[in-house]
C-alpha cells in the first residue's frame, strides 16, 4: 500500500476507533516505527492528535476539569522530578513569571534555593511556598479568583502584565499538542498567551500524560522557540520535532 494511501487509511482507522499504535501495527500489519512516522504526519497536518501511545481525533472533546486537590493527587512525584529540571534553568536574579497550577506549584517550593528572585503569579495555591525567598520579592497579578484552578483573570491581571517583562515564563496546561496548550476556559487561554507574551524564555511543564492530550476546547499557541519540560519519551515528543523546542528531561 503506497504511503498516502495507507495514511488516509490509517485516519479513518483512528476515526472508527482504531486508536492504540498497537492496534494500528496489528490492522495493517505494519512496524511500529512505521505507526509513528504515519500518525506524526497525520498529527503535522492537523487532522488528528497524538496522545499517550496513540492517536484521536477527538481534538476539544471537553473533559470535566479536576479541582486543587484532584490535581495535587495526580502524578505527584513527576512533578517534583520536573520542578527539580525547571530549577536548573533558573539563575540568582532572575525575574520570573509563574504561571497557575500544581505542577508551577512544585517550582515555586523549590524557589528558596535561588537569591533575589522577582516571582510574579497567578497561581494563589503557590503563594504559601513564596514566602521565603532569599534577597527576593513577589508581586501577585491581580484579577478575579478562578475556585477550581485557585488563579486570579481578568482585565486587571492583563493591565499588570502589559506594564511587565520578565527573564522566564512557566506555564503548565490540561495538554499539549502542535495546536498550542490545552485548557479548559477561554479566560484561561487568553492568559497563557498574555504571559507568554511578556517573557524572553518560554517554558512549559507538563508530564507524560499531558503530551498530545486534547481534552479542552481552548487553546494557547505556543511561539517559535520554546522549551518543554517533561518526562515523556521520544515516541511522544518526536509530535513537536518540526518546531523550533528544546526538550529537557528529569535525570
Amino acid at each position: 500500500m503506497k504511503v498516502v494511501k495507507r495514511r488516509k487509511a490509517m485516519l479513518e482507522a483512528v476515526r472508527s476507533g482504531v486508536c492504540s499504535i498497537e492496534a494500528l501495527c496489528h490492522h495493517f500489519g505494519i512496524s511500529e516505527a512505521t505507526v509513528r512516522r504515519d500518525l506524526g504526519a497525520l498529527s503535522r497536518e492537523g487532522v488528528l492528535v497524538r496522545t499517550y501511545g496513540g492517536a484521536t481525533t477527538s481534538i476539544g472533546q471537553r473533559e470535566p476539569e479536576l479541582n486543587l486537590e484532584q490535581r495535587r493527587a495526580r502524578q505527584g512525584d513527576i512533578k517534583i522530578r520536573l520542578a527539580e529540571c525547571a530549577l536548573d534553568c533558573i539563575k540568582d536574579g532572575d525575574t520570573l513569571l509563574l504561571d497557575g497550577g500544581t505542577t508551577t506549584a512544585a517550582l515555586a517550593a523549590r524557589l528558596n534555593e535561588r537569591k533575589g528572585l522577582h516571582v510574579i503569579t497567578n497561581n494563589m495555591a503557590a503563594l504559601p511556598l513564596l514566602t521565603q525567598l532569599p534577597e527576593g520579592r513577589t508581586t501577585v497579578l491581580g484579577g478575579d479568583l478562578r475556585t477550581p484552578s485557585m488563579t486570579v483573570y481578568g482585565p486587571l491581571a492583563y493591565e499588570t502584565l502589559s506594564r511587565l517583562t520578565v527573564d522566564r515564563v512557566f506555564v503548565s496546561a490540561d495538554g499539549v499538542t502542535e495546536q498550542g496548550l490545552c485548557e479548559a476556559s477561554p479566560d484561561q487561554a487568553w492568559l497563557k498567551e498574555a504571559m507568554i507574551a511578556r517573557g524572553a524564555e518560554v517554558y512549559v511543564m507538563a508530564d507524560a500524560t499531558k503530551i498530545g492530550r486534547a481534552s479542552q476546547q481552548h487553546w494557547t499557541p505556543l511561539p517559535a522557540r520554546w522549551t518543554l519540560i517533561t518526562d515523556a519519551d521520544e515516541e511522544l515528543t518526536g509530535i513537536f520535532s518540526p518546531r523550533k523546542t528544546t526538550i529537557l528531561r528529569p535525570q
